[in-house]
């Protein structure tokens, strides 16, 4: 069974930034995707980056120049940059990959707060 284990979240100032981290149980080059989404309260979680096995990357236009997804194969291991930060970042970020096999793993997620 994978297992995804973010970190890296907290409280930060308007204008900070953060880098959270997603390391895995498996190795990441197992993946077709691996992706960052959040979910803020009460609204529906949104895909936030993606990152394809082929290194194609995309993001949600509120974030776009703002926040970077990348990998470290050899750590198995996605993250998220993010620079810029505001209020309405506010959310819990959540790392998701899809298998080659079409099999899909959720992280626990973990919690970033931008006070104003």
């Amino acid at each position: 069974q994978v297992q995804l284990v973010e970190s890296g979240g907290g409280l930060v100032q308007a204008g900070g930034s953060l880098r959270l981290s997603c390391a895995t149980s498996g190795s990441i080059i197992n993946f077709s995707t691996m992706d960052w989404y959040r979910q803020a309260p009460g609204k529906q979680r949104e895909l936030v980056a993606l990152l394809t096995r082929r290194s194609t990357t995309n993001y949600a236009d509120s974030v776009k120049g703002r926040f970077t997804i990348s990998r470290d194969n050899a750590k198995n291991t996605v993250y998220l940059q993010m620079n810029s930060l505001r209020p309405e970042d506010t959310a819990i970020y959540y790392c998701n990959a899809l298998s080659i096999e079409g099999q899909e793993y959720w992280g626990q997620g973990t919690q970033v707060t931008v006070s104003s």
